[in-house]
């Protein structure tokens, strides 16, 4: 059985975000096929648990963000080049050690994180040093998986290299109805308030956004790691006072997530940095009415059927709008959940993957 290495993540059980996720359907899915091992950080997983879905769970004593994050993927590529025959790696930071992978003649796919170096939060000379391990992972990469069409495009015309367009389902997230409690606790209804949920860094346009909120009536509920930088604290304390906007703290629980998530008016998608979201995505296997950042990675997406911004006074006319008809937003749910129902179903997503492992050619031209 072919044994293959998930590095890069928080790792399993999964918490939050796309590669938990992709993690939990891959090691869930393929476990008949494929031995798993996924290393795991212990400020994020219980090192007690040693399997989930059949996966051998590695922990490291280290963080899998941040600075720690190379570190934390070197030592679990230390351990992967003992275990494995094929790395997969989730994101950049241990890109340095594919050389030494290909030395032992180890298959190596590459999942970049969206075009990370790009990030708003990063120094100019941090940027630099990102842009040189994408460089260097898609040169030594056996394989590249790129998660939306204008990553693809990018990776192809910067490297010359061809990726895999492998996106992300969503069809984990449910419909919930809304309880009593939860009406009671946050004052909404049905339809009646705008959602998002998301890391709270400048490039998913949280500044925009409150401040386009701030100026209607609208109702916004917006779940994210407020206390993780000054940026959310400072944010938090700015709009911590307006009655129309509550800023939530991260929600583990996905019903709890999707009970506020599935009964909202208008999903507000801000990501202007990345690839294909996997919150987009959930929003659209919804059938929600999405409010999007303009940028080409939102439109891939969306196939171009959602109603997007691209500034404060743009949000705010349409929040507007909203409040006043709803006109705004006529057919866009049902249209995005065609677009999900075709696109984003995890069982095609794992098959792809399932290719990707079984076949042994290096994508080249």
């Amino acid at each position: 059985m072919k044994r293959i290495a998930i590095i890069g993540t928080n790792g399993l059980p999964g918490r939050y975000g796309g590669w938990d996720q992709l993690m939990e359907h891959l090691t869930k899915i393929l476990a008949h096929k494929y031995d798993f091992v996924v290393y795991c950080s212990t400020f994020n997983a219980d090192k007690k648990t040693k399997t989930h879905n059949g996966a051998q769970l590695v922990h490291i004593p280290l963080k899998a963000n941040g600075w720690q994050s190379v570190l934390y993927d070197i030592v679990s590529s230390i351990h992967a080049i003992l275990y494995a025959d094929t790395m997969l790696l989730l994101g950049g930071a241990g890109t340095v050690m594919f050389p030494i992978f290909k030395f032992f003649g180890k298959e190596v796919i590459y999942h970049p994180d969206g075009i990370e170096w790009k990030r708003q939060k990063w120094s100019r000379r941090v940027q630099l040093y990102l842009k040189w391990l994408e460089k260097v992972g898609i040169r030594w990469a056996t394989k590249i998986v790129s998660d939306n069409i204008e990553i693809s495009d990018y990776i192809k015309r910067e490297y010359g290299r061809v990726s895999c367009l492998i996106e992300y389902g969503g069809d984990h997230a449910y419909l919930i109805s809304l309880s009593a409690d939860v009406k009671k606790l946050y004052s909404i209804e049905k339809g009646s308030y705008a959602f998002k949920v998301c890391r709270i860094e400048p490039e998913n346009n949280l500044d925009l956004i409150l401040n386009a909120f701030s100026d209607t009536d609208v109702h916004l509920i917006v779940v994210g790691n407020w206390a993780n930088s000054n940026y959310g604290l400072n944010l938090r304390k700015k709009y911590h006072a307006f009655k129309n906007i509550m800023m939530l703290d991260p929600i583990y629980d996905q019903l709890a997530l999707d009970e506020l998530r599935s009964n909202c008016g208008i999903y507000i998608h801000g990501h202007s940095v990345g690839g294909t979201n996997p919150s987009l995505v959930e929003a659209m296997f919804l059938g929600l009415n999405v409010l999007s950042f303009d940028v080409s990675f939102n439109k891939a997406t969306t196939e171009d059927s959602a109603v997007y911004f691209k500034d404060v006074s743009e949000l705010r006319n349409l929040l507007i709008s909203f409040s006043e008809n709803n006109l705004v937003f006529d057919g866009v749910g049902l249209t995005l959940k065609k677009i999900a129902l075709e696109r984003y179903f995890w069982a095609n997503i794992v098959s792809k993957y399932d290719g990707l492992f079984q076949d042994n050619r290096k994508l080249t031209k």
